[in-house]
C-alpha cells in the first residue's frame, strides 16, 4: 500500500512481610559510583516501526546511544514513563515478563509482526512503590508503543529489564515534576529512567496536512522548538512546567498533556551538575506538527 494512502486510511480509522522484602532488596541494590543518565526521547512516528536502522536515522541514533550506555554504565533496569499509558492515579507495572502491547489499529500485518520480548523488573518496581507509597502496583499493562519501538533499537537484545510508570492524566504538570523528583535516588542504583513522548505533538493538525498529501511542517514548529531548546538549555524549568501559558504556541504544540508530560519526569530527575545534550533534533522530518527532539542528562 502506498505510504500516503495508508496514512489517509489510518487517519480515517482514527504489609510487614512486604516491607521486609523492600529492605532486603534495597540492601542488595547498592549505590553505584556512576550516576545513571536520564533520557527524554521521542518514540518515533508509528508509521516507521517496520523500518530498519539503515532506513531510519532516528532508529540508528537510538542504537548508537544504547551501545554507549551499555559500554559506560551498569544498566540494571530501565523505567519508562510513556505517553501511551494514561491512567487515573499513578501506577507502576510489576510484571516479571512484559507483554508487548500493539496499541494501534488498522495497520498492515507487518506492524504486528515486530517482536520485542523483555523481562520486567518487579523488585525495582516494588522499590518505586516503597519510595512513593501512593503509587499503585499493577500487572495489567506491559510495553506499549511509547516504549517498545524505541527500546527495540536502544536495547535490541532485550537484555535490560524494563517496566513502565503510568501518567496520571488529570494531574497538574507540577504533580508530575514533583513526583519525579522523589525518584532521583534510583539513578544511583543502576536504573535508567526514560521519559518517552514528543515536545510537539498535534495529531489533528498533522492529519489535516496528510489528508491533502502535504507532509511539510506548518512553520510554527521550528519557532516553538527553538524556544523549548532555549528553555531547556537555560534550565528554565518554570516556563516548561507552565508550557500551556508561558508561550502562545504551547497549547497548539501540545493540545493534550500525554506526550509533553514525560519531559517533566526527565527534568524532575535532573541534578544541578548534570550536562544536558540533545542527541536528536530534526523538526518535521516525518510529520508536520510533530517533533522528535530528544536529550540526555548525564
Amino acid at each position: 500500500m502506498d505510504r500516503k494512502a495508508f496514512i489517509k486510511l489510518l487517519l480515517i480509522a482514527g504489609t510487614m512481610g512486604t516491607l521486609i522484602s523492600f529492605k532486603r532488596f534495597t540492601d542488595e541494590l547498592p549505590k553505584q559510583n556512576k550516576r545513571m543518565p536520564v533520557l527524554f526521547t521521542s518514540h518515533g512516528n508509528p508509521m516507521d516501526i517496520p523500518l530498519s536502522r539503515d532506513e531510519r536515522k532516528f532508529w540508528m541514533t537510538l542504537y548508537n546511544l544504547g551501545t554507549d550506555l551499555k559500554k559506560n554504565y551498569d544498566v540494571k533496569a530501565a523505567l519508562v514513563i510513556s505517553a501511551h499509558w494514561c491512567t487515573k492515579g499513578t501506577f507502576v507495572n510489576i510484571s516479571p515478563k512484559q507483554e508487548q502491547i500493539f496499541d494501534y489499529y488498522g495497520f498492515p500485518k507487518e506492524y504486528y509482526e515486530v517482536v520485542y520480548k523483555a523481562n520486567g523488573a518487579p523488585e525495582i518496581a516494588h522499590e518505586v512503590k516503597n519510595i512513593i507509597p501512593s503509587i499503585n502496583e499493577t500487572t495489567e499493562w506491559g510495553l506499549d508503543h511509547g516504549a517498545w519501538p524505541m527500546l527495540m533499537h536502544l536495547f535490541p537484545k532485550a537484555d535490560v529489564p524494563v517496566f513502565e510508570l503510568s501518567l496520571s492524566y488529570y494531574e497538574t504538570p507540577e504533580y508530575h515534576y514533583n513526583l519525579a523528583k522523589q525518584l532521583i535516588s534510583l539513578r544511583q542504583k543502576g536504573v535508567l529512567i526514560i521519559g518517552s513522548g514528543a515536545l510537539i505533538h498535534n495529531l489533528k493538525l498533522a492529519g489535516q496536512k496528510m489528508r491533502n498529501n502535504d507532509m511539510k511542517p506548518y512553520g510554527w514548529e521550528a519557532e516553538y522548538d527553538f524556544w523549548l531548546k532555549q528553555k531547556l538549555t537555560e534550565r528554565n524549568i518554570k516556563d516548561i512546567i507552565n508550557y500551556e501559558t508561558s508561550n502562545t504556541l504551547g497549547k497548539l504544540a501540545a493540545p493534550t498533556p500525554d506526550h509533553f508530560v514525560p519531559v517533566l519526569y526527565s527534568l524532575g530527575l535532573m541534578h544541578k551538575d548534570d550536562r544536558l545534550d540533545f542527541f536528536y533534533e530534526p523538526i518535521g522530518e516525518t510529520l508536520p506538527a510533530f517533533s522528535e527532539r530528544s536529550f540526555i542528562l548525564s
